[in-house]
């Protein structure tokens, strides 16, 4: 099922290019030698982490962006394309047996899960070895997702969004069967970018949190978590008044938190003295 007023034949149908390679440092940390593709991907915006199984877990997403309506991307709900998906391969390349559609004539191997709109940000889950994501929505409806293998997480037939002119995304239709539902989702905006969770202990009160920086929301956003369940959200920094793009736990248990733009900085958050 595609949403109303898809307009696909109208489009290119990869508008990007997604390659994830891989290769080795020189001797003399000046170059990478060996150089090999692993996956030739459609799509854009590309984030890449390892899984603690040893697979390499790939987001791809669509278009975005004011003048680009979300119905003329039906892709995420294409199992024969990379588009709008979170990807799983080997790190050799090749792809791993369990994948959800290997094996099917109708659908690209590597695929494992489906309906991904925009990911900014990948974390995972310390506890269980999920993939969690941050999910940009077109007008209203950003999203944190918590990604299984196979399943469809909606996009462009359900979500909490507008198209950024105002116009319905299919009906406004927020859920259906087949379809998962997100942790957490926000409208209005706060474009969400990088995420992390924090393990550490110089911050015992965040043990366990997820931090968002926010673009639009110009903060770094706490989300307190019970299980798989957001429960509360703080938001810091806003004093900077500052996009903030990145957000990362260091090794030493401090965190370091990427402002946006020509002035930006790299902050390290410790406890006060």
């Amino acid at each position: 099922m595609l949403p109303e007023g898809s307009n696909q034949a109208a489009l290119p149908r990869s508008p990007g290019v997604l390659l994830v390679a891989s290769a080795k440092l020189s001797a003399d940390d000046r170059k990478l030698e060996g150089l090999k593709v692993l996956l030739n991907a459609e799509g854009t915006g590309g984030r890449l982490i390892q899984a603690p199984d040893g697979t390499l877990l790939i987001t791809s997403t669509i278009p975005s962006g004011v003048g680009i309506n979300g119905a003329d991307w039906p892709q995420p709900q294409q199992l024969t394309s990379d588009m709008g998906k979170v990807l799983r391969i080997n790190a050799d390349g090749s792809i791993p047996r369990d994948n959800p559609f290997a094996g099917r004539a109708d659908a690209r191997p590597e695929i494992y899960a489906l309906g991904i709109r925009d990911v900014q940000g990948i974390a995972i889950h310390p506890r269980t070895g999920v993939l969690w994501t941050s999910e940009h929505g077109p007008r209203g409806g950003d999203e944190i997702n918590a990604i299984a293998k196979g399943r469809n997480y909606g996009f462009p037939v359900i979500g909490y969004g507008r198209e950024y002119s105002g116009k319905p995304i299919n009906g406004d239709k927020t859920a259906q069967e087949g379809m998962e539902q997100p942790v957490y989702f926000w409208t209005p905006d706060i474009a969400p970018a990088g995420i992390a969770f924090y393990t550490g202990k110089r911050f015992p009160q965040w043990q366990g949190d997820l931090f968002v920086a926010a673009l639009a929301g110009k903060s770094l956003v706490s989300l307190v978590l019970n299980g798989d369940r957001v429960v509360g959200e703080q938001r810091l920094l806003t004093e900077l008044n500052a996009r903030i793009r990145g957000v990362a736990q260091g090794p030493d248990e401090a965190l370091y938190v990427l402002t946006d733009g020509n002035g930006g900085k790299l902050l390290r958050l410790v406890p006060k003295p």
